[in-house]
């Protein structure tokens, strides 16, 4: 019997991968990107994990997916990059990473923002290096059940009262503020203030998810939290860096450039920031969502 070409390339010790040429060739970013996270995994004795995305309900079960065989003795890495989204969500999947490890730690190359930082709250370790960035706890509204989009809740709050201050002052503007404000309807109002009014149980139920952390640490944590990430921003994009919330008492790892663990960080991380999209991944499972503009 002949032998097929497949046989007389592999009589040769040359080592292929599984999927067929064409199969590999459309996906060979994801397989690089996938050997760098096992090379990341290998060093630092960890089982990394990827999240690039707006933190809402839906990501909740894609990260399900890339942890429902996670060893509990082993530690979990997280590299996220999100600019917020939905707090609860973000308190279920803290719980949930800490029910499947040793260790928690998150890792930040770009920002973590609002419900990302909430998250970052209930690791045991929070990676930083220079171009890291949380940044204030501010509740977000997710515009319908049908969008990927969400907004300040202090935002919807201050355009009513601005609009109202408005009005009152010339109430010949009263069709210009409606029409501006043709979107907002009383409902999104009233859970803007009940989002609001939750911020700081949220952030003790984030704090709260070390399972290592004392009381004591989280009353302290969560009043001086309270006030840098809570009471004090004006904007939701305000930064808080490394040392911002190593100073807080954050349990902060502070990684220089020069570091191993920084540079296969970010060498991971612009991959995701070229490829441009939503995305769950781990050294054996891939979700690419849509891209960042369709969101």
């Amino acid at each position: 019997m002949a032998e097929s070409s497949s046989q007389k390339i592999n009589a040769h010790n040359i080592d292929l991968p599984p999927q067929s040429p064409l199969f590999h060739a459309e996906n060979a970013s994801r397989y690089d990107r996938q050997a760098l996270i096992r090379e990341y995994e290998e060093r630092f004795a960890c089982r990394l994990l990827v999240m690039v995305d707006i933190i809402g309900p839906w990501g909740i079960t894609y990260l399900e997916d890339l942890i429902y065989d996670a060893d509990p003795r082993q530690d979990i890495h997280v590299i996220i990059s999100s600019p917020g989204g939905d707090g609860e969500s973000a308190v279920r999947m803290a719980r949930s990473l800490q029910s499947r490890c040793k260790e928690l730690y998150i890792l930040v190359p770009d920002q973590a923002k609002s419900a990302a930082t909430l998250l970052a709250l209930g690791a045991h370790k929070i990676v930083m290096g220079p171009t890291s960035d949380l940044g204030p706890v501010d509740p977000q509204l997710q515009i319908s059940p049908d969008s990927n989009q969400f907004i300040a809740a202090k935002n919807i709050i201050a355009a009513v009262e601005t609009a109202a201050q408005k009005i009152k002052e010339a109430p010949e503007t009263f069709p210009l503020y409606t029409s501006l404000l043709s979107n907002v309807n009383a409902l999104m109002v009233q859970q803007a203030l009940a989002a609001l009014g939750r911020t700081e149980t949220i952030l003790e139920e984030a704090l709260k998810c070390n399972p290592d952390r004392k009381i004591e640490d989280v009353d302290s944590l969560k009043q001086t939290l309270k006030d840098q990430l809570v009471d004090l921003p004006k904007d939701h994009s305000a930064t808080f860096g490394a040392l911002d919330a190593k100073n807080a008492g954050l349990p902060v790892l502070i990684l220089s450039t020069e570091d191993v663990q920084w540079q296969l960080i970010w060498r991971l991380w612009t991959k995701y920031f070229v490829l441009k999209h939503r995305i769950y991944e781990g050294a054996r499972v891939s979700h690419v969502l849509g891209s960042w503009l369709s969101s």
